[in-house]
């Protein structure tokens, strides 16, 4: 197994890809398997999340780029800025991991929240996308 134990610069040439979700992304110490099949083992400081691109290596110098999977989300599209704004407030109160962009909200797909969402008034579709939420606003930029 290869340790994987700091970051490298993104624009460091690569060796081989390892594909995550968003809950693997947030993990500082776990076992994987990139895509070309080798076993890794994620030794990081505690307290990020992985983001796309992000280039990971260790001792044994393999380096190891950060992609995103696709995953079952739930989206909400609005072009009320006050009915978005509420769904932002309702999803935020919960703590909810939310990708925002412009009139459109994306989180892991949560039955209880899209009938909260529907009960404001606001539509939910679910799509199978690659989820990168907000990183909030006490995250240190950089790694």
């Amino acid at each position: 197994m290869l340790k994987l134990t700091e970051f490298a610069p993104e624009e460091t040439p690569v060796d081989d890809v390892v594909t995550l979700a968003y809950d693997a992304r947030q993990k500082s110490r776990v076992l994987l398997e990139t895509d070309k099949g080798k076993a890794i083992g994620l030794f990081l400081p505690r307290g990020q999340v992985l983001r796309k691109g992000y280039v990971l290596t260790g001792p044994d110098h393999y380096r190891v780029r950060v992609a995103y999977a696709e995953e079952a989300l739930s989206v909400v599209r609005s072009a009320d800025p006050l009915l978005f704004a509420r769904a932002c407030y309702h999803l935020g109160n919960r703590h909810v991991p939310l990708q925002i962009l412009p009139g459109e909200l994306r989180f892991l797909t949560d039955h209880v929240l899209d009938q909260m969402l529907l009960g404001l008034g606001l539509s939910v579709s679910h799509e199978v996308l690659a989820f990168e939420p907000e990183q909030g606003a006490y995250h240190a930029h950089g790694h």
